[in-house]
């Protein structure tokens, strides 16, 4: 039980510190080079707080988005959902730690159980929460990439930060999940086992007469 619990614990931090690594870093669309981007000396990426100009020589450029109105629809929704899910991350962190095994902040196992429950299940809307803007994101790319109406110049990769969300999806699904799991192994292994009471035998080798019916 302790070993679960710990597991689901470090995989549900580890989602949440790649969650804000992922929200913090402008790689999320990476220019594609075809055709005649190829000859072109410079990277272009496009995050949810800035964008880029990577040269050829290594020198970069970074420029804050000036407007949030003026950001793609996916952009902006998923600036909002990557900060609630951080935010709930520290959140389903406290609560977890509170009602954790190898900690005396709550004295009912009980009660300890149920906070463990419910820090699971606050990690799990932190992996779903990331995971819609992800997926939105990656489908528009994918889309504008094969539209033919598109210029070259104009379409997009899937950048690094992508990736990362995915992994944080999978380690907060995973960690939540983890962590429900050993509450519910605590509360069967709670319940104590009862036997059948014995029966007595008298002096004189016979059971006693308040056993027979």
């Amino acid at each position: 039980l302790f070993f679960i619990e710990s597991l689901g614990m470090t995989l549900c931090v580890a989602g949440s510190l790649l969650v804000m690594i992922a929200c913090g870093l402008p790689t999320w669309k990476v220019n594609a080079f075809i055709e005649g981007n190829i000859v072109v000396a410079q990277t272009i990426w496009d995050g949810l707080w800035m964008s880029c100009v990577v040269q050829s020589t290594g020198h970069m450029q970074c420029k804050i988005h000036d407007s949030v109105l003026a950001l793609a629809q996916d952009l902006q929704t998923a600036r909002a959902l990557t900060v609630i899910s951080a935010v709930l991350g520290v959140v389903g962190l406290t609560v977890t730690v509170a009602g954790a095994q190898c900690t005396n902040c709550i004295k009912d196992d009980a009660v300890k159980r149920r906070v463990v429950y419910a820090g699971g299940i606050i990690y799990i809307f932190c992996g779903l929460f990331v995971l819609v803007p992800i997926c939105w994101i990656a489908n528009n790319i994918i889309v504008g990439f094969h539209d033919p109406m598109v210029p070259p110049a104009q379409k997009r990769e899937i950048g690094a930060s992508i990736y990362i969300g995915w992994a944080a999806v999978a380690l907060l699904l995973s960690g939540g999940t983890l962590l429900c799991c050993s509450c519910s192994q605590g509360v069967r292994g709670s319940f104590p086992l009862k036997l059948a009471p014995t029966k007595t035998i008298t002096v004189n080798g016979e059971f006693d007469k308040k056993h027979y019916v």
